[in-house]
């Protein structure tokens, strides 16, 4: 008769797949909600598992496991939802209110110090060099007068010798004017020619006659017999002209480089005139 040998089994219980898969996710240190997502996932393992398996009958011995046919549901995942958005608060305003802010002026900027010697110095030297220009000016000035006075005593020639009154108011005027330098035309006491020492001493006398000593000559009256006052020509028609003064003697402004003075008829005239 044959005989059987049966190897050593643990002894049968209840295998229950869903608390084997727990025991893994705790140990492996899973969070709850980990592991219920794990359960959750794994709900369909748990089903396969709980399908009879098909295997080759045992004539030793037969172990039957019983595992229920409804799987059992994993707990639902925890819903996540977004806050609502909420209406923002206003901030609270921190500091001082009901002050106005006001720029501080900027400082004035500081007065100068003022140095009374040095504004001295600079004045001086100005009030001196005005000073000195109105030296100058004042030099300039008398130099200029000199030169003027210098010229009339060049043209005037002095004359020394007392000069006689005469009855006639030409004569004395004519003697007045004793020592001016002949000039070419002139006609003022800057210089005289012949005809024009006549005729300016005339119009002193308040007699106007011509310009010219041959003009003189032909508006003057003739004389034979002449007196102190009357004209005395030379040349016909007449190109010198002087002023008697009596005694054979006459005034007049003679030529270049001579002036005005007394002296003798030196040349036995043409003629005489009256005005």
């Amino acid at each position: 008769m044959a005989h059987s040998t049966h190897g050593r089994h643990r002894a049968p219980g209840r295998h229950n797949p869903v608390s084997e898969l727990s025991v893994i996710a705790t140990r492996a240190g899973v969070s709850g909600a980990k592991a219920s997502a794990v359960l959750a996932a794994s709900g369909g393992l748990v089903a396969a598992f709980a399908l009879p398996a098909s295997a080759a009958p045992d004539t030793a011995a037969k172990v039957t496991t019983s595992v229920p046919a409804t799987p059992i549901a994993a707990p639902a995942a925890p819903a996540i939802s977004a806050p609502a958005v909420s209406t923002p608060v206003k901030a609270e305003v921190v500091g001082v209110t009901g002050v106005t802010v006001v720029a501080k002026p900027k400082p004035k900027p500081k007065p100068r110090p003022v140095v009374v010697r040095e504004e001295t110095t600079e004045i001086r030297p100005a009030a001196a060099e005005r000073s000195s220009q109105r030296s100058n000016q004042r030099s300039t000035a008398s130099s200029t007068r000199s030169a003027k006075s210098a010229s009339r005593s060049v043209a005037r020639k002095p004359v020394t010798q007392n000069v006689a009154q005469s009855a006639s108011g030409v004569v004395n005027i004519a003697r007045s004017l004793l020592g001016i330098a002949y000039v070419y035309g002139g006609t003022t006491p800057a210089g005289f020619d012949c005809s024009g020492f006549t005729q300016y001493v005339f119009r002193k006398a308040g007699v106007s006659i011509p310009r010219t000593a041959s003009a003189q000559q032909a508006a003057a009256t003739p004389v034979s017999s002449p007196r102190p006052g009357d004209l005395v020509f030379m040349g016909s028609p007449a190109w010198h002209v002087g002023i008697y003064t009596g005694d054979g003697k006459f005034i007049d402004s003679p030529r270049t480089g001579k002036f005005s003075s007394e002296r003798a008829i030196w040349q036995t005239p043409t003629g005489y005139g009256r005005f």
